[in-house]
């Protein structure tokens, strides 16, 4: 089972699981500020679930790929959307600051 970690935790999940649902699940905190309250649920819109992956996660979908094209996002960062992203082995998840987790210090000052 693949391990997520995230936060100072690590989780196990299913090859496949969805990772805004693993964090989710394992109450890791995945939205910063009002987008605690405010998110479109994991439909890929809001763009307030963006998080910096390393380790092996399915292909990008379309949703992901326009949604991560728009401001205050840039595709060049190399975020993902936990709610639009498999987990396909172990991985290392990091938050950033800002309410869509747009800008340069990690949550928790370190990555």
């Amino acid at each position: 089972m693949p391990k997520v970690s995230f936060a100072g935790e690590t989780v196990e999940c299913l090859e496949g699981a969805n990772l805004r649902s693993v964090l989710l699940r394992a109450r890791l905190p995945l939205y910063n500020g009002a987008a605690r309250a405010i998110h479109c649920r994991g439909f890929g819109t809001c763009g307030t679930c963006a998080v910096k992956v390393e380790g092996e996660l399915s292909e990008p979908t379309p949703v992901e790929q326009l949604r991560l094209g728009l401001p205050p996002h840039d595709r060049e960062r190399g975020l993902r959307l936990a709610c639009q992203c498999n987990v396909l082995g172990d991985i290392q998840v990091t938050k950033y600051l800002g309410l869509f987790g747009q800008k340069d210090d990690p949550v928790g000052g370190s990555s």
